[in-house]
């Protein structure tokens, strides 16, 4: 038995003193509210109801009944409100690379908010971004996928030390003058007219870039244009990499905004197959995953660094021919 339906049913008849009218409050049928008064009766072991007047009255077991079924009523409805409440004041965790920038995220939680819905950055590498959702531990996550796979992709070029005389960045982050696109070939040494080679700076890949796919590709790429060995290494904690390329010992692979934002020269890499791929996934639950609302897709896209206003960048992309060194950086 329904406890609380049944209740329902009785307490909307003492109301109306009336079965077709409590049924219409109820909207329910009449015969299917008879049955739940009767079956209620049965439970409590007498009449609720004296049917044999013109209109239906209360019996002396329903009016001390009753006081205590509102009650049980007025508890489920508390009930019901407190759980409402709680699971809009829970607070999501969303796993997003380590390297977006505070604003970019305040705009997230912001847009959340103002939609009753409390959300949790959390910075993480992109294996435990992966795992977290797995485990339910994160609710929405920026996932890395190879970039012809993706539905948000993020160009990816290589900071280095600004030169004392370059412009300041824009506001936005755009600088004042775009470089042009960087080849790996570019960063191979070149002797000079007295016959000996310049000392090349390492690239530096932080964790975000550490992903098996994207860090065999780029080594395979480093190879195939002549870089020395070695000259790719992981870059450790990123405030040690921006340092080192800050003071113009280093490159830098990075997004642009991550660049710009800490005053360093950007130039993207001209290889798309070498860029960041990312799908916005929710978690891995039962009966099924979480959706992800497109607002969240957008600023989440926004937030690593996917250039605003661009549409490409937020779904995936067309089956349309690619260049010869993409094609090989993918394939190896």
């Amino acid at each position: 038995m329904d406890l609380l339906a049944h209740l329902e049913a009785y307490v909307a008849t003492v109301d109306e003193s009336s079965f077709s009218r409590a049924a219409d409050r109820l909207g329910i049928a009449q015969p299917l509210l008879s049955r739940r008064i009767k079956t209620l009766e049965a439970h409590f072991g007498g009449l609720l109801f004296d049917r044999s007047r013109r209109q239906v009255t209360t019996t002396e077991l329903g009016l001390l009944l009753l006081p205590y079924a509102q009650d049980v009523l007025d508890r489920a409805q508390r009930l019901g409100q407190v759980a409402r409440s709680a699971r809009r004041a829970q607070v999501r965790a969303v796993g997003v690379p380590m390297d977006c920038a505070p604003v970019a995220l305040a705009r997230v939680i912001r847009a959340a908010t103002e939609r009753g819905i409390t959300l949790g950055m959390r910075e993480l590498p992109p294996a435990e971004r992966v795992s977290g959702l797995a485990d339910g531990s994160l609710t929405y996550a920026l996932v890395r996928v190879p970039p012809e796979q993706a539905g948000v992709r993020v160009p990816l070029g290589l900071a280095s030390a600004a030169p004392p005389d370059s412009p300041e960045p824009a506001a936005g982050g755009a600088s004042g003058r775009r470089r042009r696109a960087i080849h790996l070939e570019d960063l191979r040494p070149r002797r000079s007219r007295h016959g000996d080679l310049p000392a090349v700076l390492p690239v530096l890949i932080l964790a975000e870039d550490e992903v098996p796919y994207a860090h065999d590709r780029l080594v395979r790429a480093a190879a195939r244009a002549g870089l020395p060995e070695g000259l790719v290494r992981p870059a450790g904690r990123g405030a040690t990499a921006l340092a080192e390329t800050l003071a113009g010992g280093a490159l830098l692979l990075c997004a642009e905004p991550f660049a710009r934002q800490h005053g360093a020269s950007w130039a993207p890499l001209a290889d798309t197959a070498l860029h960041r791929g990312y799908d916005v996934q929710g978690a891995r639950g039962r009966p099924a995953a979480v959706e992800v609302p497109d607002w969240l897709t957008a600023l989440l896209a926004a937030a690593a660094g996917a250039p605003t206003g661009a549409p490409d960048t937020l779904r995936p992309p067309a089956p349309v021919a690619e260049d010869a060194s993409s094609r090989l950086a993918a394939r190896g």
